[in-house]
């Protein structure tokens, strides 16, 4: 009997059925999370409709079958699987304090929410290269980036991102699991799950560190990198007017950028050093994270790019014509 009691609280992850986490909606405001589900409901609806409008208007207009907007559809897809990874956990705590979650269904949404996070980063990354091209070598465009280059370098970034987020799963999932089952947020993110495991978790910390060094500080390198040879292409025109129009084209993509680099890094530096602060702090830069960008990319791109926003409206209209 001794023996069965020491082992229980050692949780086995090869039999994982009764196993479970408990997700945390807002902290210290458990009591408003009916009134708090409205901004997030709100914010969802503008990502999904956002997202599906992106994606309606360039398949129905043939002029927006080029690259650039083939590239924008890959991130809209990114952007409408991260919003639906995370939306049921969040909305069940908000709406019925459904705060248990499976370990299986928490493995799950931590791959799904952890690759779409990498692939976002990867299309912008060939979006910077898409406007290298189009600005340093319009003529050679059309004939550099086929419809069959597009369609590699899509599989590329969904190998990449796999290959990236299978090895955190599977070295956290051979962890036994006997801290406490509480998570500090409304989903299923590693930084959060790896600090209940009571194994040795080095290995997994530095996996982890790599792919801080591949995705937050490689990507956007290799982002400046493009900008740079973009700029320093742009300035050597001669007229200010094809410089303003270069760049106003890189503009959409810049902010894209900045919206999803600016709080990663936030969301890093705050579970690496700042262990301590208030969960509501670490709530408040996670959601940030895992919802600015769907929700700002359709906004961005609708404002900023005119065929985006013309088809809106084409769309639009056709819809009250019928």
């Amino acid at each position: 009997m001794k023996l069965h009691s020491s082992v229980m609280p050692e949780v086995n992850n090869t039999t994982q059925n009764s196993f479970y986490f408990i997700l945390t909606g807002i902290p210290g405001f458990e009591a408003f999370h009916i009134w708090i589900s409205i901004p997030f409901c709100c914010l969802y609806a503008i990502s999904i409709v956002g997202n599906i409008t992106i994606l309606t208007v360039i398949r129905i207009e043939p002029s927006l079958h080029q690259p650039m907007y083939l590239f924008l559809s890959m991130l809209a897809l990114t952007d409408l699987g991260l919003t639906l990874t995370t939306l049921p956990t969040v909305m069940l705590i908000f709406w019925f304090d459904i705060r248990k979650i499976s370990f299986e269904a928490c493995f799950a949404q931590f791959f799904f929410l952890h690759g779409f996070s990498c692939m976002e980063s990867s299309v912008l990354l060939a979006m910077s290269f898409d406007r290298y091209v189009a600005i340093c070598h319009p003529l050679h465009y059309a004939t550099i980036l086929t419809s069959q280059v597009i369609c590699r370098i899509g599989f590329a970034i969904i190998c990449r991102c796999v290959l990236a987020v299978l090895p955190s799963l599977f070295l956290l999932k051979r962890l036994p699991f006997c801290h406490s089952h509480l998570l500090s947020h409304a989903y299923c993110l590693h930084q959060d799950m790896i600090r209940l495991a009571c194994g040795d978790i080095q290995l997994n910390s530095w996996y982890g560190f790599a792919l801080v060094l591949l995705i937050i500080v490689m990507d956007p390198l290799l982002i400046m990198l493009s900008y740079t040879l973009i700029l320093r292409s742009v300035f050597g025109r001669a007229t200010w007017t094809e410089q303003y129009r270069a760049l106003n084209n890189c503009l959409s993509h810049i902010l894209a950028v900045l919206v999803l680099y600016v709080p990663m890094v936030g969301l890093s530096m705050t579970h690496r050093f700042a262990k301590h602060a208030s969960p509501l702090v670490h709530v408040i830069i996670a959601n940030i994270y895992l919802l600015a960008p769907p929700v700002m990319n359709p906004i961005i791109y609708s404002v900023k790019t005119k065929q985006i926003r013309q088809g809106i409206f084409c769309l639009l209209f056709q819809r009250k014509v019928h």
